[in-house]
């Protein structure tokens, strides 16, 4: 039995900065965490860091960033993220001086609750942790929801907010789009005669434009890649199901119709923007690492064995691409030859076969608070009195779906696949109050998240970003360390208290 004044379930970027800020004001802190790393997609294969404004970057996401740029000699900012072994070097550097106890491979079990509050958890490897205060910094929020705290999955209507971008969105082009007379039939690429689905399709129907339909952005693998000498090449994987691949096939086929081959990089974001002459594979154009089956929209409520198995599907899914763009002869020549020139770096990801060990998990749940964050707030760059970090980076909802839909032309309708989610809507800086990190009193008073805040899907999809789950990290573990000291709810933390110790931690409030 573990008995700690914070208890700090996830460790992610948000996790890690709750456990430090704990610790640093003198709480004794355990981070735990289900999983064998610490720093979740910081050191996952997240290199290439989106940081909005930043003007906005304060407290642990600035000291981060001067900490990759003293390990590398260069200026802050020259790169735009760290290799991802030398992120989790530096994560588990500034824990051990902190004091803070790590504890790996010890996932949730359950919650013991005494009224409003959580007495104790217990974890899988047997450990039962007491806390007088506990943090969920997990990307799944699951910690919140066994405590009994009210969390909702995915996209809500329109009417719920009077939100613009809220709901099921138009089917619109685009560079994530997929370009019209794709045909979503095995049996015919012509789209004329309804058969089975190609595989990588969500079968329909959509729900209607604006309506919620509980989708969440795409999940995916940020692979980290190396052009060196000793780069591992791309594995044809046993499993490898070449027809799970028409799909692309067809795209690019129609790509080379149309003269619109682009060199390799452009499909997945590659180029050398990471020390050491690596890349940060990313999600880009409408055939990627990002899995838009709808196999996604599960993951949330699923349980360990479905999380698994949809886990294994998307590595799959990015093994399985890298050797696909490298090797079928259904991808252009020029594809096939520029991304042979890549493979997995040596020295990344050795205990996890050079494929990154942390899925992204774009959304999963997110808390519904006294408080509740919305496009309004960001568009309109509200800063509320109890603010206690900056979020900057644009709305950005990734593809939710892709699936099919009937387009009515002459003589006769003709199947086309669709791709459907998309957007990225430029917002000021705006702040994220304290309410958002709080549950509402009478369902827990002693938890706080740093992940899965009170927010709208759509204003999820800007705070969703690294730095700022560093900084949300930051507070939520200050208040922590506070409500623990006092023995108060974390709904009684003095907020101005709170504000004036962030900012003496180095925290931006305001620009």
């Amino acid at each position: 039995m573990i008995s700690v004044d914070v208890a700090v379930y996830g460790a992610t970027s948000a996790g890690v900065c709750a456990a430090l800020a704990a610790a640093r004001a003198g709480a004794r802190t355990a981070l735990i965490e289900p999983g064998g790393h610490v720093g979740g997609m910081t050191s996952g294969g997240l290199g290439y860091t989106d940081v909005g404004d930043v003007r906005a970057l304060g407290g642990m996401a600035a000291e981060f960033r001067a900490a990759v740029a003293r390990h590398y000699g260069v200026a802050v900012g020259h790169f735009a993220g760290p290799e991802p072994h030398v992120a989790e070097q530096i994560l588990r550097g500034l824990l051990e001086d902190a004091g803070v106890d790590v504890l790996l491979h010890a996932g949730l079990c359950s919650v013991e609750k005494r009224g409003e509050r959580i007495g104790a958890i217990a974890l899988s490897d047997g450990t039962r942790v007491e806390a007088g205060v506990f943090v969920d910094g997990g990307y799944e929020g699951d910690l919140l929801a066994a405590a009994g705290v009210t969390c909702t999955v995915g996209r809500e209507p329109r009417t719920l907010h009077g939100e613009l971008f809220a709901g099921r969105q138009e089917i619109a082009p685009g560079r994530h789009a997929t370009p019209p007379w794709i045909s979503p039939f095995r049996d015919d690429p012509r789209g004329l005669v309804a058969g089975r689905l190609l595989p990588q399709i969500k079968p329909g129907p959509m729900a209607d434009v604006g309506e919620g339909d509980g989708g969440v952005m795409s999940y995916g693998y940020r692979v980290c890649l190396s052009q060196a000498a000793d780069r591992i090449p791309f594995r044809r994987r046993d499993g490898y199901d070449d027809e799970h691949w028409e799909l692309g096939r067809r795209i690019f086929a129609d790509a080379q119709r149309r003269g619109d081959v682009h060199p390799a990089g452009r499909y997945i974001g590659l180029e050398p923007n990471l020390p050491g002459g690596k890349a940060d594979g990313n999600s880009l154009g409408p055939f990627s690492l990002s899995v838009l089956d709808g196999s996604a929209w599960e993951y949330p409520l699923a349980d360990a064995a479905g999380r698994e198995r949809i886990r294994l599907h998307h590595l799959h899914h990015a093994e399985d691409l890298l050797w696909f763009l490298s090797n079928d002869p259904g991808v252009p020549a020029s594809i096939r030859h520029g991304m042979q020139r890549w493979g997995l770096p040596a020295d990344e990801f050795t205990d996890t076969g050079h494929l990154p060990h942390q899925l992204y998990v774009r959304e999963a749940r997110r808390m519904v608070a006294d408080t509740v964050l919305t496009e309004h707030d960001l568009r309109a760059g509200r800063i509320p009195h109890d603010v206690i970090a900056l979020g900057s980076y644009h709305l950005d909802i990734r593809e939710v779906q892709r699936t099919w839909r009937w387009v009515h032309e002459h003589p006769d309708p003709i199947a086309m696949v669709v791709t459907e989610g998309y957007l990225s809507v430029r917002v000021p800086v705006y702040g994220i109050g304290y309410g958002a990190l709080t549950p509402r009193r009478d369902e827990c008073v002693n938890v706080l998240a740093a992940v899965c805040v009170s927010a709208s899907h759509v204003a999820f999809s800007s705070i969703r970003m690294e730095p700022q789950y560093q900084m949300l990290g930051q507070a939520a573990g200050t208040a922590a360390a506070s409500a623990a000291r006092r023995d108060a709810a974390v709904q009684d933390v003095d907020v101005s208290q709170l504000q004036d110790r962030l900012r003496d931690a180095g925290a931006v409030l305001s620009v």
